[in-house]
């Protein structure tokens, strides 16, 4: 090409793209994220995922729930079908309330914002909150579509520790001295405190208050991201963090697990001034929540026994949980991996050497899919890691999984101890990862 077809090609894009030029610096970095890359291929039928993390909703109550949204058209269809309020319907709010309630929190409707489900809070938080530049503390590892939020608005996510009682107190004081002793602002910690995705572990309830003061001495504020509190196994929910300082803490919930996510409804909870920013960035990004959900939600919670349901939920996800735990420890010795008390997954260290990303092409050609422990991390790690879910497969199929997954973990184990090994590349600086259709 000659020199002026090549300024050519510059002013007006590429031919693959003639406006690439025309891009915002910030949709260079977009790309998709490596669950988003597995979701094609696991969706064959004779793959057995442990990747996704969808709810199983087997058990809903449909054909009531279809009667209780025929009555609702019936009855109320006017306004449910017209634009509503773009801080979220009144009734829903109020019940959301009672909801949070069962964590301590005791809200104020007045400061809940609806949102199409709880991604679109974090995106609300990070349009709101963050510069170019700007630091968002996170645990190591982290919810892969929080982090992908967080660098498209330019954010950098920097790592604390965290180990089997969640959050490390020590590690993250540590951490904010080390950000501001480099001359970085940081703007938020975000954090999954109940049943962590992907770690699988819960922030202990001594180490709650510990976070809590230090945040609040270091005027750092939270981000509790909480989908799966009400999912726990056996004991009653621990109390929120927002319950403990609820002029630092913004709470994010949602029904995506408790209830069922084709709905995509999801709340904030954050203080009053904070509370009017979320709601005029709403605004602009979508004018009002779906009316449609936010009604079906609030007809559901009051009209049906929802907290049963959610006991049902528990009981079930209890049983595949036990057949993944099980299953690991029958077939997969060489590794370790966490042991959750609640919610969708458990984190699964690899035997020295094994690199799950690599190792992941061999395992779909053995009909077994999982998510390496590199989409987790911001900065590249966790090659040695990889996270299963049991929400979904049936047990039998869990164990099936499980099966094939440690044969190909044996396979690889053979190689390395033979011939050593050369264990993951880094992630490209500006690379952000777009959550996949099952992200959750």
């Amino acid at each position: 090409m000659t020199d002026s077809g090549t300024m050519r090609e510059m002013a007006s894009g590429t031919r693959l793209d003639p406006w690439f030029n025309a891009y915002a610096e910030r949709a260079h970095g977009l790309r998709s994220s490596e669950i988003r890359a597995l979701f094609a291929v696991v969706s064959r039928p004779e793959v057995v995922s442990l990747a996704g993390g969808m709810p199983n909703i087997k058990d809903l109550p449909l054909d009531e729930l279809a009667d209780d949204a025929a009555r609702l058209i019936r009855n109320h269809g006017a306004q449910l079908m017209q634009y509503g309020s773009g801080q979220g319907w009144e009734p829903l709010r109020q019940r959301i309330v009672d909801v949070m309630a069962y964590e301590h929190i005791k809200g104020d409707p007045d400061n809940v914002v609806i949102t199409t489900g709880s991604q679109q809070a974090l995106d609300l938080v990070s349009e709101i909150f963050l510069d170019p530049g700007d630091v968002v503390l996170a645990e190591g590892p982290s919810y892969v579509g929080a982090l992908g939020t967080f660098r498209a608005y330019q954010g950098q996510v920097v790592h604390v520790d965290m180990d089997q009682d969640g959050l490390v107190p020590e590690s993250l004081i540590e951490t904010i001295r080390r950000v501001r002793s480099e001359g970085r602002t940081i703007k938020f910690l975000y954090t999954i405190p109940n049943f962590h995705n992907p770690g699988g572990v819960t922030l202990s309830a001594e180490r709650r208050p510990q976070i809590v003061e230090i945040c609040k001495r270091e005027h750092i504020l939270i981000v509790e991201d909480n989908p799966y509190g009400l999912l726990g196994f056996k004991a009653e929910p621990l109390q929120a963090m927002h319950a403990l300082n609820p002029e630092g803490v913004i709470y994010l919930g949602s029904f995506s697990k408790m209830f069922a996510p084709g709905f995509r409804i999801g709340w904030a909870l954050a203080p009053h001034a904070i509370r009017d920013k979320l709601i005029l960035a709403a605004e602009s990004a979508v004018l009002s929540p779906s009316m449609v959900g936010q009604m079906t939600i609030e007809s559901y919670l009051t009209n049906f026994d929802w907290f049963s349901q959610v006991q049902t939920y528990r009981e079930m996800y209890r049983e595949r949980k036990e057949a993944m735990l099980e299953s690991l420890d029958e077939m997969m010795p060489d590794c370790t991996w966490t042991k959750p008390e609640g919610g969708f997954y458990t984190w699964v260290t690899l035997p020295p050497g094994l690199d799950a990303k690599s190792m992941l092409p061999r395992a779909v050609k053995n009909l077994v899919a999982y998510v390496s422990g590199t989409a987790f991390y911001a900065d590249g790690r966790g090659g040695n890691h990889l996270r299963l879910s049991f929400c979904y497969p049936t047990p039998e199929n869990i164990r099936e999984g499980v099966r094939r997954l440690s044969t190909v973990v044996k396979a690889e184990k053979e190689l390395v101890d033979m011939f050593g090994t050369n264990i993951r590349t880094e992630l490209p600086s500006n690379a952000v990862s777009a959550p996949a259709p099952d992200h959750i």
